[in-house]
């Protein structure tokens, strides 16, 4: 090997050793469960009878300590012997580090090229260029959370739960949720075509979507008749809590005799959002519990004691598209009895993620605790189930009928 090409090896030994340390741990994770898995599914012992035996149990290697010398072993056999040159060490590491993470298998875990992780800071500040849905990976499928009203995925019909199979032809089985992302978002004016699934169509749908840039209006409301008032709370992003503290104000002014919270397809944002939402009903007492990598459990509150909504009678809308951030609120309202919980259960994506940074612009999300309700319920994988279930069907859609919020104004009016 050249000096040059030590001297550079040298580097990258040193100045990436921290991140790279949990790739090694990816390679053994793939080698083992790949010579194990086939479509998907463990080959396990099997006697005569057909049952399975050792389903859990994991190779011998998987316990033993590791040498993080393979790395760098792995990393030269790849610089001499790959085919097709030159190697472009920048996505050789990026994709070292984005296996890390991926080899946690938690859909919610990702690591950010610096590309992808202004994008993702842009999301979060109101605004950027796509189709304007939220997406996660749900029984291992690329699955539309929610998309975000007055964007080009609604206009286009894509709806909470629809499960994506290709993306511009582009197999998804298998796909990390941050490469699903970039390949779905692009500049405003080009086209992406979907492939999806729907529960009551048989087939595979080609959806077109014509990407826009997508501002995010988190909330509105409007008052209806009887004197209720309407809220549509579509993101806790940055702006959401100023923006909310005028709208309370507004509806106070007009003195409301009930409140609706739509909360439907609101795919979550920033937990204080969230907590400061939660607390205009909520008077000084925990919102939600954070179930920390210890076991431990950290309750988060909002100590202003402001609750303006509290003496309020109210119905909260939610639907499967609703997630994170809504249903902490939601199961905030449930636990305490401060509000009817009406739609449909909840997405169930209840885990913490926070952003590390890096010095490259590239960032980790990375999971670090679990949510639970006041009444320490778990949302991860359960959800918030509705305490009247009332389903808004494709023909509701299609008729733009909504008997979701027409129970909850029938269910305020007999109060």
């Amino acid at each position: 090997m050249s000096p040059t090409k030590k001297k550079k090896n040298t580097f990258f030994r040193k100045f990436f050793t921290i991140y790279i340390y949990l790739f090694l741990l990816l390679l053994v994770f793939i080698f083992g469960f790949l010579s194990g898995r086939q479509n998907g599914q463990t080959i396990s012992q099997l006697d005569e009878t057909g049952q399975v035996y050792n389903k859990t149990a994991k190779p011998a290697f998987l316990s033993e300590d590791v040498n993080f010398n393979l790395f760098w072993d792995v990393w030269d056999i790849i610089e001499a012997n790959y085919v097709d040159k030159p190697i472009n060490e920048t996505e050789l590491l990026y994709g070292a580090m984005a296996g890390s993470v991926a080899s946690l298998g938690d859909p919610h875990s990702v690591f950010f090229d610096p590309e992808t992780a202004q994008a993702f800071e842009e999301e979060l500040g109101g605004s950027f260029e796509g189709i304007g849905a939220e997406i996660a990976i749900k029984n291992d499928r690329l699955t539309i959370v929610a998309p975000l009203p007055g964007t080009p995925a609604e206009a286009a019909g894509l709806k909470s739960g629809d499960k994506v199979y290709a993306i511009d032809g582009e197999d998804t089985t298998g796909i990390s949720l941050d490469y699903a992302v970039s390949k779905i978002r692009g500049p405003k004016g080009t086209e992406v075509i979907l492939s999806i699934s729907r529960d009551d169509i048989s087939d595979l749908m080609e959806i077109k979507i014509v990407r826009d840039t997508i501002k995010i209006e988190s909330v509105k409301w409007e008052m209806l008749d009887n004197q209720v008032a309407h809220i549509k709370l579509r993101y806790f992003n940055l702006d959401t809590t100023s923006e909310f503290n005028r709208i309370v104000m507004e509806i106070i002014e007009q003195n409301p005799q009930a409140i609706i919270l739509d909360l439907r397809n609101n795919p979550g944002g920033y937990l204080d959002t969230a907590i400061n939402i939660a607390s205009e009903w909520v008077d000084d007492n925990v919102v939600v519990y954070e179930r920390t990598a210890s076991d431990k459990l950290k309750e988060h509150k909002d100590t202003r004691g402001s609750a303006r909504f509290k003496d309020f009678i109210t119905v909260v809308l939610v639907n499967k598209g609703s997630a994170s951030g809504s249903e902490i609120v939601a199961g905030a309202l449930k636990d305490y009895g401060l509000a009817t919980i009406i739609g449909e259960e909840t997405f169930g994506k209840g885990s913490v993620q926070n952003l590390f940074d890096l010095k490259d612009g590239s960032a980790i999300k990375l999971t670090i605790a679990k949510w639970l309700t006041p009444n320490e319920n778990t949302i991860e994988g359960e959800g918030i189930a509705p305490d009247i279930e009332i389903e808004l069907t494709e023909d509701d859609f299609n008729n733009d009928l909504d008997p979701q919020l027409d129970k909850a104004i029938e269910v305020l009016l007999n109060k």
